[in-house]
């Protein structure tokens, strides 16, 4: 078995951090839905401003509200406005095509990615 990324949401812009929060990162029910994320699934967020990498778990947002938010501890980790890479991974003993979408500075859905066209971004 190996671990393959499984699902990405590449670009997207933390709305909000909130250290007071119990913890996890929260996320537009909309992008959930693009790359199959369940709530309470396990994610690694890598921040592209500060280069923090952290994993959580995920709460689903408010549908088409376009927001990110980190909880908890993380939030003083990756900060509001940070740009972030929320990946899933999956154990696998075949390969698989990972569901990888853009998202714009809203955090709108933009498009699918293919693995090999998103290191050029």
């Amino acid at each position: 078995m190996r671990s393959i990324l499984r699902a990405k949401i590449h670009k997207a812009t933390i709305t909000q951090a909130d250290p007071d929060y119990i913890g996890s990162i929260t996320i537009d029910k909309d992008l959930l839905d693009r790359v199959d994320l369940w709530a309470n699934e396990k994610v690694l967020v890598a921040s592209n401003t500060s280069g923090s990498r952290l994993e959580t778990y995920v709460l689903e947002g408010e549908r088409g509200s376009g927001k990110i938010c980190m909880n908890g501890p993380a939030a003083h980790m990756i900060a509001a406005g940070e740009e972030v890479v929320i990946m899933a991974f999956e154990y696998t003993d075949k390969p698989i095509v990972p569901k990888v979408i853009l998202v714009d500075d809203n955090n709108s859905f933009v498009r699918y990615l293919a693995e090999e066209e998103d290191q050029k971004l």
